[in-house]
């Protein structure tokens, strides 16, 4: 779910005063609407919504060392050396005055903002190394109209200075083919990711509620067990030609979070058999769920099928935590999760994944690799755990 990404950004969206009306788009506003009942289509869903508040596209994953595909593929998926995190979002800006489509300096105007994140934890070196860009963009998905920094409508194409994330158009839906690229000053990633299955859709059927009324809501789909094959440089060192698995989720929205939600933690794991398990949930300053939710999809989902939870299905419980010398933040970086496929502990395999970008885009949240175990201590599965709220709680109106 990563409700994270709603927050902040939709935070930053309001500080922005910059003249902005949303431009034409391949989205109509009845399409652009979270609503329940809104059909999900592909590849156009893969695409920006230029009309809702808040999106984002975000890929987490592990990767190790090997000769071919991990993961559902390998019957024992080898052991990890790095997890990485690539997340772009966008942000529609909001202002006084409104500039037509059709005027003349509706060219220059930068209707959204656009954010991207990057992490990578190595696990050999016991470190966790993030970078993160920040553009403006005037809503034309064409290059030669908007400049480097952009979002394509039709399908899947994030270009944001040298970062990309995008879907090959020629590859179908029930096996889309991902290009992702990043450089920063620490490392560089770049890659393939390939889908075995169609999307998996959140909640009812892509509706997926964050809160306890109606419009506390989002648009989600996941596309997990990528088979992911990325070359990885940290500190301009040797490129290492990883394989792993990969984890994608699109959401989009027009509201925050209820007023009582201070922050939220989620998870969302592919396991080795081929399922795959989402569960978040949303919390007070008491530590009590707001909200919770949910899916699980097993291996076998030729369909796509997937099992919804509902709020009072799922439940989280802190076990050990971890607190960060830079923010003085204290997370649980090992729950035990309670959903209808069963209780499982979530642990991670490096504590310092926390994300500090106060000098930069402001968010401060802890998002990392970790494992999957059943009730004897056996590992089932790998993927990313994500907790917010922690450094300071949330003070945004809904």
């Amino acid at each position: 779910m990563n409700p994270a990404r709603r927050a902040w950004l939709a935070a930053c969206a309001a500080c922005a005063a910059v003249p902005a009306t949303a431009p034409a788009a391949a989205h109509t506003a009845a399409e652009a609407a979270v609503q329940r009942g809104n059909a999900l289509a592909f590849p156009r869903d893969h695409g920006a919504h230029l009309a809702a508040r808040i999106e984002w596209w975000y890929v987490t994953g592990w990767l190790a060392a090997t000769s071919g595909p991990a993961g559902a593929a390998a019957p024992v998926p080898p052991e990890p050396s790095h997890g990485f995190q690539v997340t772009f979002f966008r942000s529609r800006v909001t202002g006084a005055a409104a500039v037509a489509a059709d005027d003349e300096r509706g060219r220059f105007v930068p209707r959204h903002l656009l954010f991207a994140h990057a992490a990578i934890t190595d696990l050999g070196g016991r470190r966790h190394l993030h970078a993160q860009r920040i553009g403006r963009w005037n809503g034309q998905p064409d290059a030669a109209l908007s400049g480097p920094d952009r979002a394509a409508t039709a399908d899947a194409a994030l270009h944001l200075a040298r970062w990309q994330l995008a879907r090959d158009p020629a590859s179908p839906v029930h096996a889309s083919r991902w290009a992702v690229q990043v450089r920063s000053e620490s490392f560089a990633l770049a890659g393939t990711l390939q889908a075995g299955s169609p999307p998996l859709l959140q909640g009812d059927a892509g509706f997926s509620r964050k809160g306890p009324q109606e419009h506390q809501a989002s648009h989600y789909y996941s596309q997990p067990q990528l088979d992911a094959a990325l070359t990885l440089e940290v500190n301009a060192g040797r490129p290492l030609r990883l394989n792993g698995r990969a984890w994608l989720d699109h959401e989009w929205s027009d509201v925050l979070l209820h007023p009582q939600a201070v922050g939220w933690d989620w998870i969302g794991i592919n396991l080795f058999d081929g399922s795959a398990l989402t569960a978040f949930r949303l919390r007070r300053a008491d530590g009590s769920a707001l909200w919770a939710g949910g899916s699980w999809r097993a291996g076998s989902a030729a369909a796509g099928a997937a099992r919804s939870f509902a709020p009072d299905e799922v439940r989280f419980e802190p076990e050990r935590r971890w607190r960060s010398a830079a923010t003085n933040a204290s997370y649980p970086v090992q729950w035990q999760v309670h959903t209808p496929a069963g209780v499982h502990t979530v642990r991670a395999l490096l504590d310092a994944q926390e994300l500090d970008g106060r000098a930069g885009t402001g968010a401060v949240y802890w998002e990392g690799l970790a494992e999957l175990l059943e009730a004897s201590g056996r590992r089932i599965g790998l993927g990313y755990l994500e907790m917010t709220g922690y450094a300071s709680p949330l003070k945004l109106a809904g």
